[in-house]
């Protein structure tokens, strides 16, 4: 498959996955960016296998978590509760960066680019997807980095991050990505 039919088949689940937001505007209703990064962290977790160890248990959920300021609104409702592998998908609201273990996706948010050597030095060990859309994000030793292009958003992904932690990225998923050689494993400064 080419990757412009790969990268088709891609934005057309990003496209089913928004339509299912059916939630009346308001003035709390998530602008047209982050309803897209919400679909696109849907499809992540379609495309990452974790190791089995990062569950408990076969049907344990798998955990987005939220650390800082929450950019989504209410984006984030189109994909909670949805099924990815068999796992629930649940969302957590992280005020702090304890307990970041329960995680196996983290987004962290603009609002704690502050505190980003300290959160991805806690998880340098832990099976989890780091997301942001923060500045030179994956080159600084993050997973994924949500970046404009063109006016659209794509993104990046830093594979010396995810393999040091154990997360296989499907091939599919790597051809729609800008990759990212760091030499350096996530939490590295």
């Amino acid at each position: 498959m080419t990757k412009h039919a790969i990268g088709l088949i891609f934005v057309i689940i990003i496209c089913v996955t928004l339509s299912s937001w059916t939630s009346a505007h308001s003035e709390s209703a998530p602008d047209r960016e982050y309803l897209i990064k919400a679909a696109f962290l849907y499809n992540f977790a379609r495309f990452v296998n974790w190791p089995d160890d990062a569950f408990p248990d076969a049907h344990s959920p798998l955990s987005l978590c939220i650390v800082g300021k929450d950019p989504f609104l209410d984006a984030l409702k189109t994909i909670k509760g949805k099924t990815i592998r068999g796992r629930k998908l649940e969302i957590t609201h992280l005020a702090r960066i304890e307990n970041l273990e329960q995680c196996h996706m983290l987004f962290i948010s603009a609002s704690e680019e502050h505190r980003l050597p300290e959160i991805l030095d806690t998880l340098r060990e832990e099976s989890i997807l780091t997301v942001s859309d923060m500045s030179r994000f994956a080159l600084r030793g993050g997973a994924i980095h949500f970046i404009t292009v063109s006016s659209k958003i794509r993104f990046e992904i830093n594979v010396d991050a995810t393999d040091t932690v154990g997360l296989k990225i499907s091939s599919k998923l790597l051809k729609l990505a800008r990759v990212v050689h760091t030499g350096r494993r996530q939490g590295a400064h």
